[in-house]
């Protein structure tokens, strides 16, 4: 099961992170939104059943931010009401927000990443992330300063 608590007592129980964000992408600014879900989502989801691998977020023409893609598996115990997996599922921003993401993503190179998904004192919420994509040198220089940073590490810690 993927669900851990960020031990720092509030309240907060994560549900699934997206590893590959950060590895792709530079994040610049990042947001806490909620998500409207059904009934079933939210018991599937408490049983850690949810994917943000190939998840993304779209603004459409009225200024609502959309969560696209994200696979939040049925619930077995749900009966003919059960939701579809990968569903367009509403996220809940202030105007504000809304308007810098969607200034961000008339940017080239800017998209919107949906990064970590969580408990809140009981409320799913969606951390995303306005990022601009990495060249392929880039994910290379970051793979490599991932790797000295974990061979001083382990030099440290044998000493």
């Amino acid at each position: 099961m993927t669900t851990k608590s960020s031990g720092k007592g509030d309240g907060t129980k994560l549900i699934v992170a997206n590893k590959r964000a950060r590895y792709d992408y530079f994040i610049d600014d990042t947001y806490e939104a909620g998500i409207v879900l059904t009934g079933t989502e939210v018991k599937s989801l408490r049983g850690g059943k949810a994917s943000l691998a190939e998840a993304w977020v779209r603004i459409d023409d009225g200024g609502q931010a959309w969560l696209m893609q994200a696979h939040i598996a049925e619930y077995p115990h749900g009966n003919i009401n059960n939701h579809h997996p990968t569903r367009e599922r509403k996220l809940l921003l202030h105007r504000h927000q809304l308007d810098r993401l969607a200034k961000g993503t008339a940017e080239k190179g800017y998209g919107i990443v949906p990064m970590r998904l969580y408990f809140r004192q009981g409320k799913a919420k969606l951390e995303i992330g306005l990022g601009r994509g990495k060249a392929e040198h880039d994910k290379r220089q970051s793979l490599k300063e991932k790797q000295a940073k974990r061979e001083i590490d382990r030099a440290l810690k044998q000493r």
